[in-house]
């Protein structure tokens, strides 16, 4: 039975013997531990001549001698050829110095089990295993580091929850209301939070997956109402994470498109609370892209001008190749007709308006700036929705 070690190697020297592309990987694992490697061999490989150049290794073009195995805390031999291999094996065996011999693997008394690494918000975790079968290791390894990523193993039961711990918060874009089109990240730490804040626009699929264990708080807004104003939205955030608790703040669409996500981020830092941005997918984006119309497209339009209902529209390029897309700007749709076409927008330029995209419920109205206000009227179109005017909304399905 193998006796499983972890190894500090920081500052430690280790000597690498060999110049293939097997004793790279090795070699690249062991400066990334912080060790300090001395690589011997006369010729070697580019990505290990890449480490030699650069400094994070040094290297002798040679064969190895007895004075290399002086001092050393670990060898790792590669040449690819069984003999030499063995005899430095024998020569580290004598002197009671560790060898990791990667071309007999049976013979070897030190073996580099199959390793992942799962970059969690309460620190990496390390998988490493040990299988018989190098192949079988692998697909083991990757199977639990997937299960830790994916929340199978819940690592909320084994964190402690006190200010002394200290927490965390993660902003996080939840995508444009599609459980789908969250990132990987995202969903590593919804299943590593203890306190979930979100908007109305987050992806709901999700929070309904959350164990009873995680505090969900509501806080989204609606026209013309905001129960929790933004300064008590930050203070909350940050209570949470200087008791101790991991918190996502789960906002639809990316917290820094329109989000005020840099205003979180803002008062985190300020009270000292470690905090990480998560990009979400836009619904700038996304959604017209969920109604076949790119926001710029070859011939079409160069360009385009992301902006909220809630302001006065700029002087902007009038011409149907600049895309404009307005988010939250349905009430508003009236005025921002009127400013356009006051800025030079030709009547008979085409917009969409597209309410609740990417989702089952996904509605889609074209007319011109002529006549969208009448048709947006007629549908009974309603908030969320994203308007997009310009030439491409010609490409919609």
């Amino acid at each position: 039975m193998t006796f499983l070690l972890g190894l500090e190697l920081a500052g430690r020297d280790v000597l690498a013997v060999g110049g293939g592309p097997v004793s790279a990987r090795r070699v690249s694992d062991l400066v990334a531990a912080g060790a300090r490697v001395h690589l011997v061999s006369p010729e070697v490989c580019e990505d290990l001549a890449d480490l030699a150049a650069s400094g994070q290794i040094s290297w002798s073009r040679r064969t190895v001698e007895p004075s290399d195995l002086e001092s050393v805390w670990l060898v790792h031999t590669a040449t690819g050829e069984r003999m030499v291999d063995a005899g430095i094996r024998a020569a580290c065996e004598r002197r009671r110095i560790w060898c990791i011999d990667a071309t007999d693997g049976a013979a070897t008394a030190a073996r580099v089990p199959a390793r992942h690494e799962v970059d969690t918000p309460d620190g990496a975790v390390q998988i490493a295993v040990l299988a018989g079968d190098p192949g079988r290791s692998r697909t083991v390894a990757a199977e639990v580091s997937d299960a830790i990523a994916t929340g199978q193993i819940d690592l909320r039961r084994h964190r402690p929850r006190d200010a002394a711990s200290g927490g965390w918060v993660a902003l996080v874009g939840g995508g444009p209301g599609a459980d789908g089109l969250l990132t990987e990240r995202a969903r590593t730490l919804l299943r590593a939070a203890d306190v979930v804040v979100y908007d109305r626009l987050a992806p709901q699929g999700v929070l309904d997956s959350l164990p009873s264990s995680v505090q969900v708080i509501d806080v989204g807004k609606t026209p013309g109402r905001h129960p929790v104003p933004q300064h008590e939205i930050n203070q909350m955030l940050v209570d949470h994470a200087q008791a101790g608790r991991g918190v996502v703040r789960l906002k639809g669409g990316d917290p820094y498109v329109l989000g005020r996500g840099g205003e979180e981020r803002l008062a985190c830092e300020a009270a000292g609370v470690r905090v990480e941005v998560v990009p979400g997918v836009t619904s700038a984006i996304a959604v017209p892209a969920a109604a076949g119309i790119p926001v710029t497209h070859r011939g079409v339009a160069t360009g385009f001008t992301v902006l909220t209902g809630h302001a006065d529209i700029p002087a902007l390029p009038t011409s149907g190749d600049h895309t404009l897309v307005v988010l939250m700007g349905v009430a508003t749709l009236p005025r921002t007709v009127e400013l356009l076409v006051r800025h030079g927008r030709s009547l008979e330029t085409p917009v969409a308006v597209i309410e609740r995209g990417c989702t089952p419920e996904q509605r889609v109205v074209t007319a011109t700036l002529a006549d969208i206000v009448d048709a947006v009227t007629a549908a009974e179109i309603e908030s969320p929705a994203v308007v997009v005017v310009g030439d491409v909304v010609n490409l919609a399905h």
